[in-house]
């Protein structure tokens, strides 16, 4: 049965023929570069309006040939975020817009679009609940034209740890979920709590299912989007761990939304995470690149120019998926100098071994060792952390595999099987956790 999405749709794993149109870079590395102009009308205008809902936030992306001057305002009685667009003319994807508005969406509940002033126009944003926004532009890069972003965030964001103990609370007790018939799970070691306390910790895990929304990650030749098939491997690897007595999982994203590489990292430390996953589908100019990978984060430079290559091209994700630039992010910029983040590096390693074990009873190897680069989303100081490249996503057959519900299955297991051995023989420490 395929995998299915927050709104109970079936999960795609085809990229948009609309988009890939100006995705193909993600499959051979070139530098950022403007849109040709005669790609786009010289008119100022809108050629393209999207939305990304989620239960994190809501985007709305409108993109043009040239810069779209713009001015937005919050307006109450009705709760309303109005947005101007100066000197821009009117669309058929601008006409679109309020149509691809989703009911389930958490804060917007519906789209309007007037004349404010002759040569001008205006979007109303009618919103279900008060939201915290944020409004920047992006500069062309990769066949994307000049983007505005809006972004719309609750109030009070949730607390991911407390919703992770909430998950645990529902499903039971961890531990105490009964086996299948035919198998016993491989318990893993208790960790030791602190003095004074008997509450039983979970190990837990976190998975990052890579790129989503405006990022798609790399296409197959076969249309198939890598941002759709991590997402699928990443559900499976989380049911296959919340089965596990004594562990607990929890994704970084959980449908087709994009997630900057930093947020990644915090929302990791934020849980008190014990691992974290990062899961892709890699690709390479030549069809004939093959077989599975795991990486670890280097302190002195990339173990292969493969790697450093690769490393590159996923910290430009940011790029792509569409982050504020002017928000600067200390995660992904620290100096790795510290004695937490050698420690780090020599765990991941020690995980990735034995993740690289499993995968390899999936798929054939790329290369038999871990490898290591300087990756931005493996840069938790405190937590091991790998990336693994399930398969080359520009290979036809590894697409093929890819695209396979069985063997997303086995992907997955062979994960977690390389996970449980990690923690049979390497207990995390002992953490602070709410009662």
């Amino acid at each position: 049965m395929p995998e299915r999405d927050q709104r109970g749709r079936p999960m795609l794993i085809q990229c948009s023929l609309e988009r890939r149109r100006v995705l193909r870079w993600l499959v051979v590395p070139a530098a950022p570069l403007a849109l040709p102009s005669l790609a786009w009308s010289a008119a100022a205008q809108v050629a393209s309006a999207r939305l990304w809902p989620s239960h994190e936030y809501t985007r709305v992306i409108l993109e043009g040939p040239a810069p779209i001057p713009n001015q937005v305002q919050v307006q109450r009685d009705p709760l309303r975020i109005v947005l101007d667009l100066d000197g821009v003319e009117g669309s058929q994807e601008l006409d679109l817009l309020p149509f691809r508005l989703q009911p389930s969406d958490p804060f917007i509940a519906a789209i309007r679009m007037t004349v404010a002033t002759p040569g001008s126009l205006r979007l109303v944003f009618d919103l279900k609940v008060d939201t915290r926004w944020q409004l920047f532009a992006l500069p062309p890069v990769a066949g994307f034209g000049h983007r505005i972003v809006l972004d719309l965030y609750p109030i009070v964001p949730v607390d991911p740890l407390m919703a992770l103990l909430e998950d645990k609370r529902t499903d039971g007790a961890v531990g105490t979920k009964p086996s299948a018939p035919e198998t016993t799970p491989v318990r893993p070691p208790e960790s030791r709590a602190p003095p004074g306390r008997t509450e039983r910790r979970p190990i837990i895990v976190v998975i990052d299912p890579g790129h989503g929304g405006e990022d798609p990650g790399a296409i197959g030749q076969r249309g198939t989007c890598e941002k759709n098939v991590v997402l699928a491997i990443a559900r499976k690897l989380k049911s296959r761990i919340d089965a596990e007595p004594g562990m607990r999982a929890t994704l970084t994203r959980d449908d087709d939304y994009y997630v900057p590489l930093g947020t990644r990292v915090r929302k990791a430390q934020a849980v008190q995470a014990d691992l974290f996953v990062s899961i892709h589908a890699d690709a390479f100019r030549e069809r004939s690149a093959r077989g599975s990978s795991v990486f670890a984060l280097s302190e002195h430079g990339a173990t292969s120019a493969a790697a450093k290559w690769l490393a590159q091209k996923e910290n430009a994700a940011d790029l792509i998926g569409g982050v504020n630039m002017d928000a600067r992010d200390p995660v992904l910029a620290r100096t790795l100098i510290d004695l937490s983040q050698t420690a780090q590096i020599s765990d991941s390693l020690k995980v990735g071994r034995h993740v690289l074990d499993g995968i390899g009873t999936v798929n054939p190897l790329h290369r038999g060792a871990v490898e290591q680069a300087g990756f931005a989303v493996l840069k938790a100081p405190d937590i091991p952390s790998i990336l693994v490249e399930t398969a080359f996503i520009s290979n036809p057959d590894e697409e093929q595999k890819l695209r396979s519900d069985r063997y997303q299955a086995q992907f997955a297991q062979s994960i977690h099987d390389g996970i449980k051995r990690y923690f049979a023989s390497n207990p995390p420490l002992a953490r602070t956790r709410p009662a």
